[in-house]
């Protein structure tokens, strides 16, 4: 099987190489669009995920914020067609749901501080729902109570300046 100075062993090597690796990529391909297709087929169907959204909670009661420290994220575990699914995964990170305080019926915390209250986050589900305008049905919320606590608002008139700030206004 060997030429004269080895140049036909040599092509043949050659040959398979590229044979070799031709078939690589064609298999690669396929095995690609297969994935991209059996992807798109799971979507179709009915899934479970959960997403996780940022909070932010609005009308509260006069001269009150809610202390930086509580909770801003829910983590809402959802059912229903993989196509609003993915939606909501991509959006979700952008928009925060909203918890209007006035309509929540939320309770003081037994045993706690005077302004110390919570919320059971089942009974926030069906407003999520509706604000997540999406085809899925939000099976279970984590966690499933949040805690909050009422700080007075100061206003910013009322507010002692620091000496630095005093004297560096005059000059």
């Amino acid at each position: 099987m060997k030429g004269e100075d080895g140049k036909r062993t040599e092509s043949l090597t050659k040959r398979g190489v590229r044979v070799i690796n031709r078939d690589v990529a064609v298999f690669a391909f396929f095995l690609l669009l297969s994935f991209i297709l059996w992807y798109l087929n799971s979507l179709g169907k009915e899934n479970e995920a959960g997403i996780k959204y940022h909070i932010k909670f609005t009308n509260l009661p006069k001269e009150r914020i809610i202390d930086e420290e509580q909770p801003n994220e829910l983590n809402i575990f959802l059912k229903g067609p993989g196509y609003s699914i993915l939606k909501l995964k991509l959006s979700g990170k952008k928009t925060p749901l909203i918890i209007d305080i006035s309509k929540v019926n939320f309770k003081k915390t037994p045993g706690g501080k005077a302004l110390d209250y919570y919320i059971v986050t089942s009974g926030l589900a069906k407003s999520l729902n509706v604000q997540m305008r999406s085809g899925c049905e939000i099976t279970y919320i984590k966690p499933d109570t949040l805690f909050f606590t009422f700080n007075k608002q100061i206003a910013n008139s009322t507010l002692m300046p620091d000496n630095k700030s005093e004297s560096n206004k005059r000059n």
